[in-house]
């Protein structure tokens, strides 16, 4: 019979063997980088980034001012959009106007005008010119005064000097960080804002520094906030510029903050600190009595008036009892008639 044919068994071969175990021809091949990435060189182009140019420095500065300055510019339009009553061909109200025009609530209107006072406060009391071209360091100083690396003055012992006027060119950027200032004087609100600055390293403080240094400050000057919603009031002028037109004026209480009251006049609303404020000590039927009256004249003035018109409202803004005289009473009605208010 024939023999079948013989077959050989294979070896196993080992898994992992050193080089001497590998044929000559392997050995000795190279690895190309292609199959081995660990050994790939990769070639890096190195792209030279011009420096900009005085031109473009100076357009990066204006531009970046701009930026910083953008609420402030909303609070001085929407105020000259609200003083001139320049909405009145369209709506009835302000907030009515604000509301549709921008999508804006009355809160965020009062935010944005508020905060653009503080940043005029801030200005004048840092002796910066809005217009002023600055330096790329924020700061504008003259060649003989010694600032520190914040950009503020200070004395020797490295404390921000508060009785001299500083050169600090550091601005507020949103209304958020100007907020907290708005219940203090103006010559308190240029003291806390440098003190933040401050406190920031010389950069722009976020509100929470701002904050933190207005809870400070009214620590050492509380004043306990008595006053209570639908009290009626006189404004006291004093030593606030703000208030300058508003002396003597009776307004009615509309929300009690810690150390300011915001309140409502006959030709709108404002937040006086309660050293501004001095109670009539209405009884509640007289102060229910002057809330008719504020809405009143106020429906009357939200209507485009004529000289002669804006002085006799005024006159009833200023009244020191809680009614009004027969006289009074007829030329109120007199006007609302004319204007179509029912």
């Amino acid at each position: 019979m024939n023999q079948p044919p013989s077959r050989r068994r294979k070896k196993a071969t080992p898994a992992a063997s050193d080089d001497s175990t590998l044929p000559n021809d392997l050995a000795e091949e190279d690895i190309s980088p292609q199959e081995n990435p660990a050994l790939a060189t990769i070639d890096v182009t190195a792209v030279e980034v011009p420096e900009l140019t005085e031109q473009e420095q100076s357009d990066r500065l204006h531009l970046e001012r701009k930026v910083e300055r953008a609420f402030f510019e909303a609070g001085k339009a929407l105020a000259q959009l609200r003083d001139r009553r320049l909405y009145r061909s369209t709506h009835r109200t302000f907030e009515e106007y604000c509301r549709d025009r921008f999508g804006y609530t009355h809160r965020r209107v009062n935010y944005l005008i508020a905060g653009s006072v503080v940043f005029d406060n801030i200005v004048t009391g840092t002796n910066c010119s809005q217009n002023e071209e600055v330096d790329e360091t924020g700061t504008n100083c003259s060649q003989n005064e010694e600032v520190d690396k914040t950009g503020t003055n200070c004395s020797q012992n490295g404390e921000v000097d508060e009785t001299r006027p500083h050169l600090s060119r550091i601005l507020p950027t949103n209304e958020g960080q100007v907020r907290p200032l708005a219940k203090l004087e103006p010559q308190q609100q240029v003291k806390v804002w440098q003190r933040a600055v401050h406190e920031a390293g010389g950069k722009v403080p976020s509100a929470r520094i701002v904050t933190d240094v207005v809870q400070k400050i009214m620590e050492r000057t509380k004043v306990p906030n008595t006053y209570q919603l639908s009290e009626v009031c006189q404004i006291l002028v004093k030593d606030n510029p703000e208030l300058r037109g508003k002396g003597g004026c009776w307004a009615i209480v509309s929300a009690v903050n810690d150390f300011s009251c915001s309140v409502r006049a006959w030709d709108g609303e404002y937040t006086i600190g309660v050293k501004h404020l001095k109670s009539f000590n209405y009884l509640p039927q007289e102060c229910q009595q002057m809330q008719v009256i504020c809405d009143r004249i106020s429906r009357v003035y939200s209507n485009s008036l004529e000289e002669t018109v804006k002085n006799l409202l005024q006159s009833l803004g200023k009244l020191n009892r809680a009614y009004l005289t027969a006289v009074e009473e007829k030329l109120l009605t007199l006007l609302e008639s004319e204007y179509g208010i029912g």
